[in-house]
């Protein structure tokens, strides 16, 4: 039985690939209905959206098309699941305070549906206190998010802000009518991911070859398991999927700070990321000069996550990283017991098809029972799959 998507378009450059959202929804065999706002119909005509979608499109409140029925109330009914894309500034703080005074803000006001948001607006105005207060009101309501992807905006700025392609917001969708089992429902996991970079001066910084690949599969796979899911991430250029929240932070300071704050409401913590170990001592505020001989930096340590975590972890699961060159079981298992942790997942960096760039990884799973398990090359997904399906069983034990 087909799913029926209401796809809500709001007023910005990014119409045009509402019109593309539209077309490639139905392709995937969905009934489609389009309400717009008054501002969209100024990028691109109701007529596209009902060519594409074959179906009426909505935009006027007081103009009932069938009078069995209020139209609102009956697109609020009908719908499965409810796409606002693009998402302006605008109609994200509407929907955050309340403010229904069109037809997209009132049908929205009385759905019962999933209601996913993809916001699409200039890399300035996304950063913005207000949308950003915005955007957390509602994640707190039920909304979420389909993360806006980085490039080239239609203002000229390059950054975030760029509303995601429609083949990835279809393929979310599809995802979402076909979930795995919801072996980890009711499960809160916080999954951290990617590098830290550790300021030298202005322009300069210590980072890794870190690409965060990893700790974004394990978060999408866990969100398809039925966890709620947190990701705390350092620098990367990644999108995650639906029912993730992202937090994104720069250095290793930033990413412990939040990490506690969000460790007691967790369940399980799974750290992926590759964090700095030292941070120079002094950083700059002005970009240091070239000088005649060698440069000497001092460098100090930053705060141990996971063995901070390890320490006052009572009745949650930790679950830690490995990437060694050599020796790789070996320091899997002093990590496994210096940090007091109940799983890790190690792996030999230099082997081919491990690397941290790349798509796929192989890696051992070093339990606390002593127990060893191998996994062939896998792609990351499956990996973090792998780990998922262990991390379940191990919480079932520990309860």
């Amino acid at each position: 039985m087909k799913k029926n998507i209401l796809l809500c378009v709001s007023g910005g450059i990014a119409v045009y690939k509402a019109a593309a959202l539209t077309s490639k929804l139905v392709q995937a065999n969905f009934n489609v209905k389009v309400i717009m706002t008054e501002s969209a119909t100024e990028f691109v005509t109701p007529l596209t959206f009902q060519a594409l979608s074959r179906n009426p499109v909505y935009t006027d409140t007081f103009d009932e098309k069938d009078a069995n029925v209020i139209a609102h109330i009956d697109l609020a009914d009908w719908a499965d699941i409810v796409i606002v894309a693009p998402a302006t500034a605008n109609i994200i703080g509407k929907l955050a305070n309340g403010i229904v005074d069109d037809m997209l803000t009132t049908t929205i006001s009385a759905t019962r549906a999933p209601v996913w948001v993809a916001p699409a607006m200039n890399v300035h105005m996304y950063e913005n206190a207000a949308v950003k207060r915005n955007i957390e009101i509602l994640y707190n309501d039920g909304y979420r998010f389909v993360e806006p992807s980085e490039g080239y905006l239609a203002c000229g700025y390059v950054g975030k802000g760029r509303l995601e392609e429609p083949e990835k917001i279809t393929s979310l969708v599809v995802d979402h009518f076909t979930l795995p089992e919801q072996r980890l429902k009711g499960l809160s996991i916080l999954v951290t991911a990617g590098p830290t970079r550790e300021k030298l001066d202005p322009v300069r910084f210590f980072s890794n070859s870190s690409s965060g690949k990893m700790g974004f599969a394990i978060a999408e796979q866990a969100a398809k398991l039925g966890a709620d899911v947190t990701l705390v991430t350092g620098p990367t250029h990644l999108s995650t999927a639906m029912n993730v929240k992202v937090v994104r932070v720069e250095s290793a300071e930033e990413m412990y700070h939040e990490v506690m704050e969000h460790f007691p409401k967790m369940d399980i913590v799974i750290k992926s990321a590759a964090v700095s170990d030292y941070r120079p001592v002094h950083a700059a505020d002005h970009k240091m000069k070239k000088q005649e001989g060698p440069l000497i930096l001092e460098f100090e340590r930053t705060t141990d996550i996971l063995g901070t975590l390890g320490t006052m972890k009572e009745d949650k699961l930790l679950v830690g990283f490995a990437a060694e060159t050599d020796h790789v079981e070996e320091y899997a298992r002093r990590k496994l017991d210096g940090k007091n942790l109940d799983l890790v997942v190690a792996n030999n960096v230099n082997e081919e098809g491990a690397g941290f760039q790349g798509d796929t990884n192989i890696v051992t799973l070093v339990g606390k029972d002593n127990s060893v398990k191998k996994l062939p090359i896998l792609s990351k997904k499956e990996v973090a799959l792998e780990i998922l399906v262990e991390v379940e069983k191990l919480w079932r034990e520990k309860q």
